[in-house]
């Protein structure tokens, strides 16, 4: 009976299983169907457009065309006419003068016959004689015929643009280094129409294929020129990240690639605002020193512990607003003068990296980590728990790393951002310079216990830079730092 019932379990939980699957399909079917509806429409639309805008140049043409030949009828017509109102002129001056000299032949005195020699010059210089008896221009016109056979051939032979295939991303050739990811795919087959790329990310905690409903939405890079792009300057807030690409000619998006994901691993946390200092003001990823939360919150925990005292139990000590702690726990605040807090996340294997910076007016600050049983009244750097580098500028400037309450000063200038590498296998943490990667100081010990990042502010802020990969240049450091001696001194080689 009991094997029955968990069998038909089973059935019910597989068929269940399958309903989604069916439901998420046929949501992706109607997605499709409104956007064959909307994208035939628009389409539709284009087309018009091009052949409004064809018909506006072929217009365009025409009126230049009919203007040329209009123009040279004029030029030919003026040039004609003016040729024939000389001819008309030259030939009434003839007959005139034809006249004149038909009467000289007429006349029998000798004295007045002498004047014919005047006539003989008045008709030898007639302008009958000057004149071309050849048109200027002539009357043809077919130079500015057209020939469009060429054109209607090959607007006979127009064919739709083709739909680009999808492109392959090439897994082996894409990078995740340096909390930049780089895509690199190329076509399966040439194709010059090919106007530029779309690529689309989004981050996710799932391996795999992606989900078609994921809590993140898909974010796009347009108008990729080539077949390779850098995504820079990322937050690897998330496990992996999913790309998929696809190729457009100047009418039509092709089918997108198939999707690849891509680890996108790191460290990520933030401060614990349930056991720091109460004069440290706390939010995620920045601590300030706060003169008067300690007295504002101190004032608040008496009346409680007063009404403890009445017979009233008093109830747990809890920071408004502040997320609760993912592996320490409840614990006390720290207190006295260990203005301390601490991260919520604690390591426990492997290599991470994490960045501090100080605000230009903070007059004492320490950065390194702890074990999560470090004391409420305990400092950073003082106890056999924890290690740090220390920067002072109260009264005396000091740069100075700090274990186990020794003290080893740093020859170096205090950096605007400090990067902190911790190799929880390795037995390693070291801090460098953010910005140029140069070492400022390596501890060499072996955690027993995982350890937690640790920060400790006094007139001041500190703001984090979480979600990072570990910098090629800090890795490369390592391999070096590592086969070196004489970096560290007598802090280091510290077994707790």
């Amino acid at each position: 009976m009991d094997s029955q019932k968990e069998a038909l379990q089973r059935i019910i939980s597989t068929l269940a299983s399958k309903n989604d699957e069916i439901q998420i399909f046929i949501d992706t079917l109607n997605h499709t169907l409104k956007g064959v509806q909307e994208n035939s429409s628009n389409i539709l639309s284009e087309l018009d457009e091009e052949f409004d805008s064809l018909y506006s140049i072929l217009d365009d043409v025409k009126e230049s065309m009919i203007t040329s030949i209009k123009q040279e009828q004029a030029r030919k017509s003026q040039e004609l006419q003016s040729q024939l109102s000389q001819c008309n002129n030259a030939l009434e001056n003839s007959e005139e003068l034809l006249e004149f000299a038909t009467r000289s032949l007429d006349i029998k005195e000798p004295e007045e016959f002498s004047k014919v020699n005047k006539t003989k010059r008045k008709v030898t210089m007639a302008s009958a004689f000057r004149l071309s008896l050849k048109p200027k221009v002539s009357d043809n016109m077919t130079h500015l015929m057209v020939d469009f056979s060429q054109e209607r051939q090959m607007l006979q032979t127009l064919k739709f643009l083709p739909v680009p295939k999808a492109p392959e991303i090439e897994p082996v050739e894409c990078l995740v280094a340096d909390n930049s990811v780089t895509v690199a795919w190329r076509m399966p087959e040439e194709d010059n129409k090919i106007d530029h790329f779309i690529m689309e990310y989004r981050k996710t905690n799932f391996d795999g294929l992606p989900r078609v409903k994921d809590e993140r939405c898909w974010e796009m890079i347009d108008n990729i020129k080539g077949t390779e792009y850098t995504l820079s300057g990322l937050k690897f807030d998330s496990k992996y990240m999913n790309f998929r690409v696809r190729a457009c000619n100047k009418a039509v998006a092709g089918e997108y690639s198939d999707p690849v994901t891509l680890e996108t691993k790191a460290l990520n946390f933030s401060l614990d605002n349930s056991s720091s200092h109460l004069n440290l003001k706390v939010e995620d990823s920045c601590v300030e020193w706060d003169p008067t939360g300690g007295k504002g919150q101190e004032s608040k925990v008496k009346g409680k512990e007063n009404k403890g005292r009445s017979g009233t139990p008093s109830p747990k000590r809890t920071s408004v607003g502040s997320r609760p702690p993912t592996v320490r726990g409840s614990r006390d605040r720290f207190t006295g003068e260990s203005y301390t807090v601490l991260g919520d996340t604690a390591i426990e294997s492997g290599q991470h990296y994490w960045e501090v910076k100080a605000q230009k007016d903070c007059k004492s600050y320490s950065v390194g980590v702890a074990y999560k049983t470090l004391g409420k009244f305990d400092q950073l750097g003082k106890t056999n728990t924890s290690w740090c580098i220390h920067v002072n500028s109260w009264l005396q400037n000091t740069f100075a790393a700090k274990h186990n309450n020794k003290v080893k000063a740093l020859d170096v200038p205090v950096p605007e951002k400090i990067g902190v590498f911790c190799d929880f296998d390795g037995g390693q943490l070291s801090f460098y310079d953010a910005h140029s990667k140069q070492l400022l100081y390596s501890f060499k010990t072996k955690f027993t216990q995982p350890v937690l990042p640790g920060f400790m502010v006094w007139c001041g802020g500190l703001s984090l830079s979480t979600g990072m990969q570990v910098p090629s240049a800090v890795r490369t450091l390592q391999k070096s730092e590592n086969g070196m001696t004489g970096s560290t001194s007598s802090l280091n080689n510290v077994t707790q």
